[in-house]
Parts: structure tokens; sequence; C-alpha cells
């Protein structure tokens, strides 16, 4: 039987220079891992074929043409793959442009997958990116390949704001004021947890934040909060050995009973209940 760690498998350093790596659907099976974090991103470029994956504890099914990231410590496997033809791209955090990463952000754990035409350009540079990783002593190597990386994520990007329901674009004060509000929820989500805290640190009202956060993401300030410490919550509970009160702590919960009404609020069941409900896929 599988047994769990005391911490999430984290795959970092992976990367060989330049920071990039690109595997085809047809050798998926090198790839399938146990539930781990990466420190780098994974864009999928599915053009046809039905690809399973799970990704923090949401089932994504893709049906080709699509596109999907994954961002840096997101837990995630593969599941099953049936006639794809496609590729995983795998790319260091500081080769994707700060406006796609931003995109990304916003809409993560929101919408992280888009279906597309079978015509996209993203299908064509692909065997342009797998054909350029082989020449790697050809002249400005690198800043070719970053050049093509830089389309990729941009055209990645591009797929996830259309398939939105919002007309907000990645522009203007609003738009940059929900992306800097999440990446304070990722930096500071054990000591913060009220919305008016973070919009002391935004120079915002409580109020005007929920008011953003909704246009833009479709949910409150409140939503996300809380959503991120439940999601690190549920990913010490099902994959680490650690107990309530351990993971509460972790957490920046001093009351671990506290922790636990709170989780019960969100989720309809207790920490336990969770961590039992489904098997161990951890080794």
């Amino acid at each position: 039987m599988p047994t769990k760690k005391e911490t999430i498998e984290i795959h970092k350093d992976e990367l060989n220079a330049p920071g990039i790596d690109i595997a085809s659907f047809d050798n998926l099976q090198e790839y399938l891992h146990t539930a781990h974090r990466d420190d780098h991103y994974m864009f999928v470029i599915l053009q046809n074929g039905n690809f399973l994956w799970e990704l923090d504890f949401k089932e994504i099914t893709q049906i080709g043409p699509a596109v999907g990231f994954v961002a840096p410590g997101q837990v995630h496997r593969y599941l099953e793959a049936k006639q794809c033809k496609g590729w995983l791209v795998f790319v260091d955090n500081d080769l994707v442009p700060l406006q796609y990463r931003d995109i990304f952000i916003t809409y993560l754990n929101a919408k992280q997958s888009a279906s597309v035409t079978s015509d996209e350009t993203v299908f064509k540079i692909l065997p342009l990116l797998a054909s350029m990783l082989e020449q790697t002593q050809q002249p400005l190597f690198d800043s070719v390949v970053r050049s093509i990386i830089e389309t990729l994520a941009g055209l990645v990007a591009s797929k996830i704001l259309d398939s939105q329901d919002s007309v907000i674009r990645p522009e203007g004060q609003k738009y940059n004021t929900v992306v800097k509000f999440k990446q304070l929820i990722a930096e500071h989500k054990t000591k913060v947890k009220q919305v008016q805290e973070y919009a002391s640190l935004l120079n915002i009202s409580p109020l005007y934040l929920n008011e953003i956060a909704k246009q833009i993401t479709g949910f409150p300030a409140s939503y996300w909060i809380n959503q991120e410490i439940l999601l690190e919550a549920k990913r010490m509970l099902y994959y680490t050995t650690l107990d309530v009160k351990q993971i509460a702590y972790e957490l920046g919960y001093e009351d671990y009973q506290y922790f636990s009404r709170f989780f019960k609020k969100n989720t309809a069941m207790t920490a336990l209940e969770f961590r039992n409900s489904k098997p161990l896929i951890v080794q």
C-alpha cells in the first residue's frame, strides 16, 4: 500500500538549459507520476484525443484540440490519455513573461484549460520548438527558443482569457489590483486572513476589493482567501501524514478547533473525513 510523506513531493531543478523541456503524448508513460508539485510551469498542448488529469482535487477532462496550464506549486498528476496527440511543455518560471504570468495567476483554480480550434497557431510552433531544442549549437539558440516560449505562453494565455465570461481584459487598474491581491494571498495566507487586511495592504476599501474581485474573477475577495487556505489544508491532509493540529499550526491557526470549524463550514466535512474520503495516491 502506498504510504504518505510529511511533505508533498516537489520536482525541482529538473529542466536543463535553457530551462525548457518538451514531451510528446506518445511518451507520456515516462511522465506518469504520483501527485506532485513542480517548481516550473507546464503547458498542455493537445491536438486531439482525450486527456484526463487531476489538478488540486479537480479532475480535468480535455478533449482535443485544447490547451491548458499548471502553475508552479500546484499539485497534479496524469490519469489517462486516450489516442492523444500533442505535447506537454515544461518551462522555467522566469521564461514566462510577467504579463502572461499575471493572467495565469488571475485565473488560477478558476479556469486553467480551454478548447481551441484545430488550426491554432500554437499547434504549428510546437514542432518548431521541438526541432530547435535539438539544435543547441545554432547561433542565437537561447534567444530563438526564448522567443518561441514567449509566443507559446502568450497564445495559451490569450485562449484562457477568451474562455472567460468576464469582459475585463488584462489592462487597467482593476485588473492589476486583483492580480496583486491574489499574489498577496499566496504570500501571506498563513498570517493574513481577512478581506479588510488585504484591502489595507492594497490601500483600498474592503467593499471595493470585493467588488473588483467579483467583477474580474466571478467571486468575491473572501472566496479567494478561503479557497487558498482550504486548498493548502486539503493538500496537507491528503498527501502528508501531518495531523490536524500540525496542519492548523502550519496554516497559522493557534486554535486548531477554530480551524476544524472553518474547514467543516466550507467543505461540509471534517478534516479527518476529507483525509479518509479517497484512497492514497502518493508513495
